[in-house]
């Protein structure tokens, strides 16, 4: 079988297919592309025939798009604005700089690197979009080549193609109401659930996760009652006095608040906890993951890490 038999459409396909959803008649659409009508009629009948489905409803007026016509336009669109790129990218290699870098952060990761993040890769390409926000979002994203790096927890460790940079490992910790005795063992969590809830991360979450599947290991069967999908969100609750909470020294940094409205403690029982990679697909953008990778340790070595060591002495080398 053939390249060409693998794919039932080129570029120029989708081109006038997108000119006549546009359009909405193939008259329209040829006038807009310089072609005759049967041109347009012929290229639209060749690719339904390749795909097997059938992409406009021709009994009704403009041409309307049958289902799959519709996924074709969103997919067409997409496939088209990315080829126009391609000459424009080519040419900025030329000087040395990328055309575009995305980048998804994990939201923890937010007070602490976008700024400095977002300077680093403006130093190397024309535009940058960063974007932060859950990291199962973002490893979708950069397997579907949506995103070009990902800062966060690796939720891709079986995943070939990908090369990885370790930035920092955190130890789960709790957050308490100020004021709040610390418990000191697990027996103790559940009395404390008692009393206050637990303030949960999103199940969504990487953190989430983590956190629910430790509570089983621990045999502690904690009811939900207030789940958020931010540091912040968990943290602010903590503070009003509204529960305590499972979180690591990050999320706290990520949330902000003054220290005289809660309390922080090592967790009872065994320790864990989480680990946070940069991720980039395998030889597409040379030294670059590397060194973001680098730069990134480095600001969290200068500027954060005593920040949390002064705040929570107790980490000792669990964080870093």
């Amino acid at each position: 079988m053939t390249v060409r038999e693998l794919l039932p459409f080129d570029l120029k396909a989708l081109e006038i297919f997108l000119a006549v959803c546009e359009a909405g008649a193939m008259a329209g659409a040829a006038r807009r592309l310089g072609l005759t009508q049967p041109a347009v009629s012929q290229a639209v009948a060749e690719l339904e025939t390749r795909m097997g489905v059938a992409l406009f409803d021709r009994s009704v007026r403009p041409l309307g798009l049958t289902a799959a016509g519709g996924v074709l336009r969103q997919k067409a669109s997409a496939l088209l604005s990315e080829a126009r790129q391609i000459v424009p990218a080519l040419k900025e290699t030329e000087h040395g700089r990328l055309p575009l870098i995305r980048a998804g952060l994990v939201d923890s990761l937010s007070r602490a690197l976008s700024a400095p993040l977002a300077g680093r890769l403006c130093a190397v390409a024309e535009e940058v979009s960063l974007l932060a926000g859950l990291t199962a979002a973002h490893a979708s994203a950069l397997l579907s080549r949506q995103l070009d790096l990902l800062v966060g927890v690796d939720e891709l460790a079986d995943i070939e193609g990908l090369e990885r940079f370790p930035l920092l490992t955190e130890p789960y910790v709790l957050l308490l109401p100020a004021g709040e005795t610390a418990p000191e063992r697990v027996e103790e969590v559940a009395r404390l659930a008692q009393r206050l809830p637990l303030v949960r991360f999103s199940a969504r979450s990487r953190t989430g996760i983590e956190v629910d599947r430790h509570l089983r290991r621990l045999k502690l069967d904690l009811p939900r009652r207030l789940e958020f999908d931010t540091p912040f969100g968990v943290s602010a609750m903590v503070a009003a006095g509204e529960g305590f909470a499972v979180t690591t020294p990050l999320c706290i940094f990520e949330a902000g608040l003054d220290r005289d409205r809660v309390r922080y403690a090592p967790l009872p029982g065994p320790a864990f906890s989480r680990s946070l990679t940069l991720i980039g697909r395998r030889q597409e953008l040379g030294r670059l993951p590397r060194e973001v990778a680098g730069f990134c340790r480095q600001t969290l070595d200068e500027a954060v890490l005593p920040v949390l060591r002064a705040t929570l002495p107790w980490v000792g080398d669990t964080l870093g």
